[in-house]
């Protein structure tokens, strides 16, 4: 079998290393509520309030970052966009191990798909991340959309097929992450959080 996917290129990879490189991804899924511990600041709260998703998994993925407990909203954004963006790398990266050892057949076909759909994400992801260094805030929410589209898609895919049911958590995380950056987003649009 040629072994011909990449797991991440270094190009990719330089643009959010300065930020994000020592910070651990959350796992929603597989951690136990840790948030009643955590006094989230009134910018978190609110945020992770209205990202109608697990409140404890937007304040565990957001402090898992040792800035969120200064980050003015801006700062907020490159860490929720940034831990959106580590945990579709690794997903991918995930992806691509599972391809190298799954022959040739439906499976490889579905973990292929799901390749590609994060490769959307992931590229979403950098645009947004290129719109908050250039201070283009408009985008951001639709970047984030089409990142949690792609894991959407990816989700969709391996439906058929429950062999991949660690990518199951993978998605869902990543949707969930999505729906930070898009409620992150809204600080930049005029569309201000109560």
């Amino acid at each position: 079998m040629v072994k011909y996917y990449h797991i991440l290129s270094l190009s990719t990879l330089s643009l959010f290393q300065c930020f994000f490189f020592f910070i651990p991804l959350p796992c929603a899924a597989t951690t136990t509520t840790k948030s009643a511990g955590i006094q989230p600041t009134k910018l978190v709260d609110a945020v992770c309030r209205k990202t109608y998703s697990s409140y404890s998994f937007c304040v565990e993925s957001l402090y898992s970052d040792p800035r969120t407990p200064t980050a003015d909203s801006y700062v907020l954004a490159y860490i929720s966009f940034g831990l959106a963006y580590l945990n579709a790398s690794t997903t991918q990266q995930h992806v691509a191990r599972l391809l190298n050892k799954t022959a040739a057949g439906h499976s490889q076909q579905q973990l292929q798909r799901c390749y590609h759909d994060y490769n959307k994400a992931i590229s979403a992801l950098q645009l947004a991340y290129n719109d908050l260094n250039s201070e283009t805030f408009f985008e951001l929410a639709d970047l984030a959309g089409v990142a949690s589209l792609a894991a959407d898609d990816c989700q969709a895919t391996l439906k058929v097929n429950t062999t991949f049911s660690p990518l199951t958590n993978m998605n869902s995380d990543l949707k969930g992450l999505c729906k930070i950056c898009v409620v992150v987003s809204k600080l930049f649009t005029g569309l201000a959080l109560k």
